[in-house]
């Protein structure tokens, strides 16, 4: 995997978290304990500090930056969906960011949100806990319904244990 330091400041990663072989991690990055970072993730704390809490994960081919001197929280139990963009914002615990999904400077996402697939977070924007957050921009926010709330309750967990048949069984072929 490669990991990469940057003026002194290095990757942490807890020895419980996975990350892809593809995935790429830059600067001051924290990936907590059952943490993952999957395939072809970037996640460049050259400006600041990226924390992905405990249990997050980062989908395949998502983006995560940060601006001078801000922080980065993607919170415990987090979704980021596949090719997503994360910019200097706060994703609350257990939010799911759907695919294709941007999240912009300065956003605060709620815990147990879903922002859906394809929608744009403007900057500056709070969307509540426990809604989906829909559009290009995001303006519509609406309760969870039953499906919604049990792919925020249950992905994360999904995702644990998948990183975990990663960790032991993926194999480079030559």
């Amino acid at each position: 995997m490669p990991q990469f330091s940057f003026e002194g400041r290095s990757p942490q990663v807890h020895p419980d978290a996975f990350i892809a072989p593809t995935a790429t991690l830059i600067g001051d990055v924290v990936v907590e304990k059952d943490a993952s970072i999957w395939y072809g993730a970037v996640l460049r704390a050259d400006f600041g500090k990226i924390v992905v809490r405990e249990g997050a994960n980062i989908q395949d081919n998502s983006v995560v930056h940060v601006n001078v001197g801000k922080v980065c929280e993607i919170g415990k139990n987090v979704t980021v969906g596949h090719q997503c963009l994360v910019h200097d914002c706060t994703v609350g615990e257990q939010a799911l960011i759907g695919n294709g999904s941007t999240v912009l400077d300065d956003a605060k996402i709620g815990a147990r949100t879903l922002v859906a697939a394809g929608a744009t977070v403007t900057p500056g924007t709070e969307v509540p806990s426990e809604v989906v957050a829909m559009g290009s921009p995001a303006k519509k926010f609406v309760p969870l319904t039953d499906s919604a709330r049990l792919w925020v309750e249950h992905n994360a967990a999904v995702y644990q244990d998948l990183a975990k048949r990663h960790k032991t069984g993926v194999e480079a072929l030559d």
